[in-house]
């Protein structure tokens, strides 16, 4: 376990901080500590990664696949990034994508970072474990990579989206009308979507066990964290974003401060001591990634997510 403590925008004082498995230099510092607003962090099994308006994409971490080495003609037209075990996923200023890490060797054929011909007109982006979902400006969903247990078969019919998540091996959409769908591997009904659910504003799909944040600042959870029993802690409110490693949560509170809960056997859900005016948070494999605005009296970046629902609107902006 680790703390890394990095400086990534000396203008506005905001610096990333992560902790958990730091097993591949998760420590050292983000390849560029360019000016620039943070407009959006992703946190990978092994590595992370930070966009930056002006400054374009950054990643670091391990290498072993590729997935921290952006690509030149990426890293200044991303709006959106995401990250997966060992790939990283981009949506470009023109509505496609790019992606770049493993694509088939150690961990299989899976073609995880081979982005279907022709994609377009994508609004947000988000990366399971070994595949990758692409939310279109229409509403619906493709999905590609690593399909043993149908994560990549997006339901018939299924339109009106507007926040997709990707979990090991499942994945989660957020209609427009309210509903959260699952689909893919359910050994431990992480696909069982609770009956009834409503008035849910984000999503976020872990190893096994699924999260829904609701308008009254509630976290629903489904499934469970493996071998361990999952849940939500006791008097949990005021929450404004979720994130899911494989087996622990995250949740950011409207006050600024971060709980974690799940399994820790790397720390990883050892928030630091005196973190507060966090805003924005991920979470993957076993390590927990937050970037933090050290000057509390400027609002907090409006980062937006693949997991949340626009503000707002019913929609797609």
């Amino acid at each position: 376990a680790g703390v890394l403590a990095a400086c990534v925008n000396a203008e506005a004082a905001s610096r990333l901080v992560a902790w958990g498995d730091m097993s591949f230099d998760l420590m050292a510092d983000p390849p560029s500590q360019r000016q620039g607003s943070v407009a959006g962090i992703a946190s990978g099994s092994f590595h992370s990664v930070m966009l930056q308006n002006g400054a374009g994409v950054s990643a670091w971490g391990d290498n072993s696949f590729g997935q921290s080495q952006v690509p030149l003609p990426v890293r200044r037209r991303a709006v959106a990034v995401a990250a997966g075990n060992v790939h990283t996923v981009a949506l470009l200023r023109d509505g496609t994508v790019a992606a770049w890490g493993e694509s088939s060797g150690q961990y299989g054929d899976y073609r995880q970072s081979d982005v279907p011909a022709g994609l377009r007109g994508v609004a947000r982006v988000a990366a399971g474990a070994a595949h990758s979902l692409a939310l279109k400006r229409d509403g619906t969903v493709v999905a590609w990579g690593f399909n043993l247990y149908g994560q990549c078969d997006v339901p018939e019919g299924l339109d009106g989206v507007v926040a997709v998540a990707g979990g090991m091996y499942h994945s989660l959409a957020l209609r427009a009308d309210g509903p959260v769908v699952a689909w893919g591997y359910n050994n431990r009904g992480q696909c069982n979507v609770p009956e009834g659910l409503d008035n849910v504003v984000a999503i976020a799909a872990g190893g096994f066990h699924s999260l829904a944040l609701k308008a009254d600042g509630t976290v629903v959870f489904w499934g469970s964290y493996g071998w361990l029993r999952g849940g939500v802690p006791a008097d949990l409110n005021g929450v404004v974003a979720i994130a899911t490693g494989d087996y622990h949560s995250l949740a950011l509170k409207r006050d600024g401060s971060v709980v974690a809960w799940g399994l820790n056997d790397a720390g990883q859900c050892n928030v630091p001591a005196g973190v507060r005016n966090v805003a924005a948070i991920d979470a993957r494999g076993s390590h927990s990634l937050i970037l933090i605005n050290d000057m509390p009296n400027l609002p907090r970046p409006g980062i937006r997510t693949s997991t949340t629902r626009p503000p707002g609107t019913a929609g797609i902006r």
